[in-house]
């Protein structure tokens, strides 16, 4: 293997760096390494920080690329490379690499023996990841279906443990399936059957990464309007990066009478003008979206200049800019709530 790693290492140095890493982890395989020593291969073999997230079986391992574990409370960002530990699973695994999300040759050969060999870990040491009724798809699909009996709806929540006068939430997780927070007595989440979602406070979500529309409290048998309310909010989230800044969760508790502007919105249809000014601003520079957000989310202009980390000269100059090619001003009031109806149009209009 070496000697065909020399090889084509000359011709083809991607394809030479790929043949080691296959080699390096079936090592590792033929070795039984454990959990942290496969995570950090992947973090010395990619030259960056590497972890692994399995809410499922409680497994959470970060480690440096210098070999160190540092485990870190903060979620995986979007645009990271990452692979899923089973086809067409959630990603588990991550290489804490900047980008837009597609790996370069040697890192998605990294990602893939890693996971691989991870889910035979995982799979020895910790068990398959249980399927109780609680983890049924077709029973939550039930309970929050509003077409549905209201018999049968009562039968899949006494199968996912749910009292009767129980109250609960939905979470609507982009690309994800809807989640349910029960909520106890004393406003805390009960320890029951979707323990995996710890929500002591719903504005600090763990468990779930990425954007997240969050649903009211309501009772057992009103859940389908809160997982209708989830997916709403879910539809005013955004990436929280340069190109779609906003915040990755939102409330619809939080919306109030915003909500209304989501019925008037068809996803990927034609988006309003304001919206096509604001795109057509954003292609001229990639500070523009930021800023105006910046501008749109907080309580003074030079508030703004420090949540994008300028001069406040330098946020008029392209304040200015921007007001030129929006063809409206966005520092006064009308201005302003034009710009915030904009951004959150366009969030709304997008597929």
């Amino acid at each position: 293997m070496k000697e065909l790693a020399g090889r084509l290492t000359a011709v083809d140095p991607d394809a030479g760096a790929a043949v080691r890493v296959i080699a390096y982890f079936d090592a590792l395989a033929e070795s039984r390494a454990g959990l942290e020593a496969l995570v950090r291969a992947a973090a010395v073999l990619a030259g960056c920080p590497a972890r692994l997230l399995d809410d499922e079986r409680r497994v959470r391992v970060r480690v440096e690329p210098d070999g160190r574990r540092l485990d870190s409370p903060l979620p995986p960002e979007p645009g990271w490379p990452s692979a899923a530990l089973v086809p067409g699973g959630v990603p588990a695994l991550w290489l804490e690499r900047p980008g837009d999300g597609e790996p370069s040759v040697v890192d998605a050969v990294i990602l893939e023996r890693a996971a691989g060999a991870l889910r035979l870990v995982l799979d020895r040491t910790r068990g398959r990841a249980p399927l109780s009724p609680a983890d049924d798809p077709a029973l939550v699909e039930t309970l929050l279906d509003a077409t549905a009996a209201a018999q049968a709806r009562l039968h899949a929540a006494r199968r996912l443990g749910l009292a009767v006068d129980a109250r609960a939430r939905v979470l609507a997780p982009l690309g994800g399936r809807p989640r349910l927070l029960v909520v106890g007595d004393a406003g805390a989440p009960d320890a029951g059957p979707h323990r995996g979602v710890p929500m002591a406070a719903v504005d600090g979500i763990e468990g779930i990464e990425g954007r997240v529309g969050v649903g009211p409290v309501v009772s057992v048998s009103d859940l389908p309007r809160s997982w209708a309310a989830a997916r709403v909010a879910l539809r005013f989230t955004a990436e929280g990066t340069a190109r779609d800044p906003g915040e990755r969760v939102v409330r619809a508790e939080d919306l109030g009478g915003l909500a209304l502007l989501a019925e008037s919105v068809v996803p990927g249809g034609d988006p309003p003008p304001d919206v096509r000014e604001l795109e057509k601003a954003a292609a001229d520079a990639p500070w523009m979206l930021a800023t105006l957000h910046a501008v749109a989310s907080t309580a003074s202009l030079r508030a703004a200049a420090t949540e994008v980390n300028v001069h406040h000269s330098t946020l008029q100059d392209r304040l200015t800019h921007a007001e030129s090619l929006l063809g409206w001003p966005v520092r006064d009031p009308h201005g302003r709530l034009r710009l915030q109806l904009a951004l959150t149009l366009r969030r709304l209009a997008r597929g």
